[in-house]
């Protein structure tokens, strides 16, 4: 049997990431976080998020209406903190719904 190339596995693993972080982080807004204690708690779920992936994807999910953010002063330094918005919370249920019937089809065929 011929090794799978690690290049190929990252580039897949990457992919499959991809949509559970999103859907981790919406599903982590429900309550308001700033991006390190998201990150923080992300990472302490098992779920560790570069800086560089999680900003341009709140400034995504912002843009597409799904979160809202406010600056805010907090211990001396003013600080993002983001929340779903209405919009968000009505994605979230519907990709949560997407992600159970995905899970259970692909726990089938596994």
């Amino acid at each position: 049997m011929t090794p799978v190339p690690e290049s190929l596995f990252e580039n897949l693993r990457l992919e499959l990431r991809r949509g559970c972080l999103t859907l981790a982080v919406l599903a982590q807004l429900r309550k308001e976080h700033y991006g390190y204690t998201l990150r923080k708690t992300l990472a302490e779920r098992g779920l560790a998020i570069d800086e560089s992936t999680l900003y341009p994807l709140l400034r995504r999910l912002e843009s597409q209406g799904l979160l809202v953010s406010e600056w805010r002063e907090e211990d001396k330094r003013n600080k993002r903190f983001y929340r779903l918005s209405a919009e968000g919370e009505r994605m979230l249920g519907m990709l949560l719904a997407e992600w159970n019937a995905i899970n259970t089809s692909v726990e089938n065929i596994l």
